[in-house]
């Protein structure tokens, strides 16, 4: 069964930049380990990274969200050093969940990344309703929210959809 592991928005700005937290920069060796526990099974992985223009606050998300981060091509848009592998896919997505999962061929699923409470849950909802049959799993060793209770909460949600949780402690 081809495995996949999509890490969504590991970028500089979610983890030490912009909108940084000390969750984020808690889970990235955890996130380190099982991209090289993917890659060394030679299963696919895909990268998402949050894009926005310069004009991140006159859009919707900017005037609800007034913080500009990841700007496309700047350092804070930049996947963490050391999580990139060769030969993987990017998706850069201008909002919080990508619309086109469904282009793509998935069996089975794992997403990681940030945040649990925006950009993983909605990518997961996504994922779940374009593939209903497709084992879909999320680690929560290897994500985290904009605050811890955020990030329960959206683990909640994913479970409530019948996606496997695992990894809590």
């Amino acid at each position: 069964m081809k495995r996949t592991l999509i890490v969504v928005d590991m970028q500089n700005d979610f983890i030490n930049g912009a909108l940084g937290t000390k969750e984020a920069q808690g889970i990235v060796e955890n996130v380190k380990a099982k991209i090289k526990e993917y890659q060394k099974r030679g299963d696919e992985i895909i990268f998402t990274r949050d894009t926005h223009g310069e004009d991140y606050l006159e859009t919707s998300e900017g005037r609800g969200l007034p913080v500009v981060h990841c700007i496309l091509g700047t350092h804070g848009w930049q996947i963490a050093d050391g999580l990139e592998v060769p030969d993987c896919t990017y998706i850069d997505k201008p909002t919080f969940g990508w619309t086109n999962w469904n282009q793509l061929d998935l069996e089975e699923v794992e997403i990681i990344g940030l945040c649990t409470d925006i950009c993983v849950v909605s990518n997961a909802l996504i994922l779940k309703a374009a593939f209903p049959d497709v084992r879909l799993t999320v680690d929560a060793s290897c994500c985290a929210g904009v605050t811890p209770e955020t990030h329960k909460a959206a683990l909640e949600t994913m479970k409530m959809c019948q996606i496997q949780v695992i990894g809590e402690s």
